[in-house]
């Protein structure tokens, strides 16, 4: 399909606009991608695209309309300017009432969604020292539309913002008290959208008495788990930054601090490919040798592949731990909620992590855990179980979505 979206004449075009009332635009805007959805007011219909490879020759939108239908748009060369020029162009027919932008890192100063006003960009601008291949991506997103929609009303909802409610004994770092009042360096916890959302959705659908308190798992390339409960995190997997906590698909998760000296010393490393290291080579890729992708690595194991075997078990004995670590910031323990790529799809992860946890009386049908194979949502534990288990599959951009609206007072 040509770049040029003005030479294109789409099927949606005039067809099923009734069905987007009052849509809010969602952009996720990443250092290389953007992810955007247009969500209507009843949150029943939508329509999705991913712009990819920006920057690279293989540059381009992949839109899916509002009857289904795949689209593609090429942009070589394109940075993310280009992007949400078209991605603008492609929606501008359905007159979408606000935006919601994902934002990265919020600090400690943002504990909410708000309304993007000059200080809260500038804000996002200088947050990049703590998140500094998204929160730059994240402003430019912010300043596309004000530049063509300036009337429009933005809101910016934080990753981190979710996981404010920690309590200090779970966000504050044993490190001089100087580095954390001067530096602002703590904890944070990152997919806070993610956690709200599933956390929120288990309580609604659990017939379990509340206050209800979930352990929520986020397994996919990026990992993190949460003690949510009464609808607040207590404490989360990640820190200051994305690497602290679970084994991820390339990055290492918690290591020895004392690592990075070390290799500095035997191998004559910077900082900074210890840092490249440890966020792009590691985690699965890293102990595997073959991918990142848990599919792959499944496939070579079942086959005999003895490093794939071993990445398995490290990221399940590692999530397993954590998990059963996070169950002592609960008051009481309603169950355990699986999402993301690898927590709605692997049965097996799931089944070898609760093998982990082994000694928490928690029993689950194999049978209804293999039902939920492909993201279906459900729960798959016995009525003698100790806990619940459910898998409930994400959904970041209705919770943007959400909070985009409740901050506006739509």
């Amino acid at each position: 399909m040509s770049d040029s979206v003005s030479n294109t004449t789409f099927s949606d075009r005039n067809s099923g606009k009734s069905d987007l009332i009052n849509p809010t635009l969602v952009l996720n805007c990443g250092s290389s991608s953007i992810k955007y959805a247009l969500i209507s007011e009843d949150e029943s219909t939508r329509i999705t695209g991913l712009a990819e490879n920006l920057g690279l020759d293989t540059a381009r939108i992949k839109h899916t309309t509002l009857n289904g239908e795949k689209l593609e748009i090429t942009i070589p060369g394109g940075r993310h300017e280009l992007a949400l020029q078209k991605i603008l162009a492609l929606l501008e027919q359905y007159h979408f009432v606000a935006v919601g932008h994902r934002v990265v890192h919020g600090g400690r100063e943002y504990s909410k969604a708000v309304r993007v006003d000059a200080h809260v960009l500038e804000e996002v601008k200088r947050l990049k020292i703590l998140a500094p291949l998204h929160n730059p991506a994240n402003a430019l997103g912010i300043e596309a539309v004000q530049a063509i929609y300036p009337d429009i009303p933005q809101v910016v909802v934080f990753d981190t913002a979710f996981h404010q409610t920690m309590p200090a004994v779970a966000y504050r770092y044993p490190i001089p008290k100087a580095l954390y009042e001067e530096e602002k360096i703590r904890r944070y916890g990152f997919h806070g959208t993610s956690h709200a959302y599933v956390s929120e959705r288990a309580s609604h659908i659990t017939t379990a008495k509340g206050p209800h308190g979930w352990l929520t798992a986020h397994l996919g390339n990026g990992c993190s788990a949460a003690a949510v409960y009464d609808g607040k995190s207590l404490d989360t997997s990640m820190g200051l930054t994305p690497l602290e906590g679970l084994m991820m698909g390339t990055r290492s998760g918690d290591v020895d601090p004392g690592l990075h000296i070390h290799l500095k010393r035997l191998l004559g490393m910077s900082l900074e490919e210890i840092n490249d290291m440890l966020n792009n080579d590691s985690g699965l890729l890293g102990i595997s040798g073959l991918s990142n992708d848990l599919r792959t690595i499944e496939q070579a194991a079942n086959e005999g592949h003895v490093d794939a075997q071993l990445a398995i078990e490290i990221f399940c004995y590692r999530a397993g731990k954590y998990l059963a670590s996070l169950s002592c910031a609960l008051p009481e323990f309603t169950g355990i909620v699986f999402t993301g790529g690898i927590g709605e799809n692997s049965v097996t992860t799931r089944a070898r992590i609760l093998d982990v946890m082994r000694h928490f009386g928690i029993k689950f049908s194999e049978d209804k855990n293999k039902s939920l194979f492909g993201g279906g949502e459900g729960s798959f534990h016995d009525e003698d179980s100790s806990i619940e288990l459910w898998v409930i599959p994400t959904d970041e951009e209705c919770q943007i979505a959400k909070e985009t609206r409740q901050t506006l007072g739509f």
